[in-house]
């Protein structure tokens, strides 16, 4: 794949997004970490340039259009046309939904899709342009089987998946790809910090009911990025890559 393709990836300072901005940023491409997390996001970023990789960082709050545009401004200006998106960034609380109360579900969907919508399609014209772009959404498993107590996120990650797909087939004359990767358990500090609230089980004892049992890593969902990135997944467009070691198989 060609090394100055420009990638951006939402929710970059930690958990998932991180491992897929060192595994880019270690691959030569430069790299626009974009998250909520400011002080989180120096830190990562100055290992990264430390070792001579190529990093924009921005603080973004995806619900807010403004933000995302403003931080492709930046990108545009400072690394290039943007190639490749990530759309990672999400949030994710354990509530019985009788306990769900309208603000708590519209910021999730506000966050897990419309930040997807946002993140996406500000990126459209430079892909549009260059006739090549790669989009990658990060949906859920949950989307896939269904939550306990968890029925907010599973609807906004639900529509990750149908805007995916809907995507593909209106993009592909273009030369742009959009593929979704709903992972499962892995570890990443979201998952520490449901289990310190009690909202999440161990990871220990999730790991029993996984075929490969352990829980994943965002260096696993990093590698299929790469994949559906490259020139090599140029035909596979609309598709649910499940990278969850066998927990959820459909």
């Amino acid at each position: 794949m060609t090394k100055d393709r420009v990638v951006v990836v939402t929710g970059g300072a930690s958990g998932i997004g991180l491992g897929v901005c060192r595994l880019f940023a270690r691959k030569g491409h430069p790299v626009a970490m974009l998250d909520i997390q400011e002080a989180a996001l120096e830190t990562e970023s100055a290992i990264l340039r430390a070792e001579g990789a190529k990093i924009l960082t921005r603080k973004v709050d995806v619900s807010d259009r403004e933000s995302v545009e403003e931080a492709y401004a930046a990108i545009r200006q400072e690394l290039g046309p943007i190639a490749i998106v990530i759309a990672n960034a999400g949030i994710s609380e354990g509530i019985p939904f009788d306990d769900i109360s309208v603000a708590t579900w519209q910021r999730m969907i506000d966050i897990n899709l419309t930040g997807v919508f946002h993140t996406v399609q500000a990126a459209l014209p430079d892909m549009r342009e260059a006739r090549w772009g790669r989009i990658i959404t990060i949906s859920s498993q949950a989307a896939q089987s269904g939550a306990m107590d968890r029925a907010h996120y599973a609807a906004a990650k639900s529509g990750v998946i149908g805007l995916t797909r809907s995507l593909a087939r209106e993009l592909a004359a273009h030369g742009i790809t959009v593929n979704t990767i709903p992972p499962s358990v892995v570890a990443t500090p979201m998952a520490e910090q449901g289990i310190a609230a009690g909202t999440f089980p161990p990871l220990d004892v999730i790991s029993q009911h996984i075929p490969i049992p352990r829980p994943g890593t965002p260096e696993d969902i990093a590698a299929a990025c790469n994949y559906l990135a490259s020139d090599g997944a140029s035909y596979v467009t609309g598709q649910v890559l499940a990278v969850n070691g066998g927990m959820f198989i459909g």
